[in-house]
């Protein structure tokens, strides 16, 4: 058995990522990450006597991303392995924001149609150790608390879907040499060698500049970071819960928490209704936190995607900007 097959085993038990009679939708790009928790997974699924589903979505931002598909189709074909794709023009609706976010957004909402569709109990997607240590630098450069700093779970519940990632604690280069020992090549997006995308800057330039004058471990540093920082951040989480008191909150109980609470159970109601803090940033929360301390009563903080808080007496109200709040 291949190490890295020992490892995803390890992974998987670490963190309760499959259970027995699973059923599991894989979503593969064709990319070299995918490709192997493709291969990985059909490997396993004697072992956890799982279901697989492949599903493959083409956004449609290169000439060649037609190809993508039938690449990913062939290799489902060949696996036996049922496969369900579509097609999205995120360049045709780009203008309504940014294409990284656009095609994420997309690439999500098919996998939970997919996902419902077929009735799949876990989503697998292919990310691995180098995306988690690209993903914290980029999240402490931006700004970021725990939660940031928590980066890509292996395991996180999406809008009731469950997402799991046990190709997490696998390095990327793991990844290239064993489609090098297979003699397997992936798609490659070339996309990925801009270095006028973020993440790209980080994983050509800062990263290996990390490694070769600080610390050559730097990407394994930051990885058990994240881990360490979301266990500490899944526990105060389970506490906010316990004091999360829905789409109001009472303000003369809710100054009676830590600081740390408070913010908490901002962030809890802000995602029950936008679904998640992403573009939630550290400025958002100061502007609530003076709204409670420093502004009169019916004062109004409107937040990005159409969330907006207002002050009441004795209470803080948070609603849709298109619905009106409580009086």
């Amino acid at each position: 058995m291949s190490i890295i097959l020992n490892k995803i085993k390890v992974t998987v038990k670490k963190y309760g990522l499959i259970a027995e009679d699973d059923k599991i939708l894989i979503g593969v790009s064709g990319g070299p990450d995918s490709l192997v928790l493709l291969l990985l997974l059909n490997n396993l699924k004697k072992d956890f006597e799982i279901d697989l589903h492949v599903a493959h979505l083409d956004h449609m931002l290169r000439p060649d991303s037609a190809d993508d598909m039938r690449f990913v189709e062939g290799i489902a074909g060949r696996l036996k392995i049922p496969i369900t794709c579509a097609k999205i023009n995120v360049k045709a609706i780009a203008r309504r924001g940014s294409p990284e976010e656009i095609a994420r957004n997309a690439r999500l909402g098919f996998l939970f149609k997919v996902a419902k569709d077929i009735k799949a109990d876990k989503i697998a997607l292919g990310h691995n150790l180098d995306d988690q240590a690209e993903t914290v630098l980029m999240r402490i450069l931006r700004g970021t608390g725990l939660c940031g700093l928590s980066a890509i779970a292996p395991k996180r519940n999406i809008s009731g879907f469950c997402i799991i990632r046990p190709l997490i604690e696998i390095r990327r280069r793991e990844i290239e040499r064993f489609l090098a020992r297979k003699k397997i090549s992936p798609r490659l997006d070339s996309s990925n060698q801009e270095e006028a995308y973020f993440r790209n800057k980080i994983r050509k330039s800062l990263l290996p500049l990390l490694e070769k004058s600080y610390n050559p471990n730097i990407k394994e540093v930051l990885s058990n970071m994240a881990e360490s920082v979301s266990n500490d951040y899944d526990y105060l989480i389970q506490k906010a819960q316990l004091a999360y008191s829905g789409p109001e909150i009472n303000l003369k109980k809710f100054l009676k928490l830590h600081p740390a609470m408070q913010r908490l159970i901002l962030r809890l109601n802000i995602a029950r209704l936008k679904g998640d803090t992403r573009r939630i940033t550290f400025k958002h929360i100061q502007e609530i936190e003076a709204l409670i301390l420093n502004r009169p009563v019916s004062s109004i903080v409107d937040l990005p995607k159409g969330i907006s808080v207002a002050k009441k007496k004795n209470r803080l109200v948070f609603f849709q900007r298109n619905s009106t709040p409580g009086i």
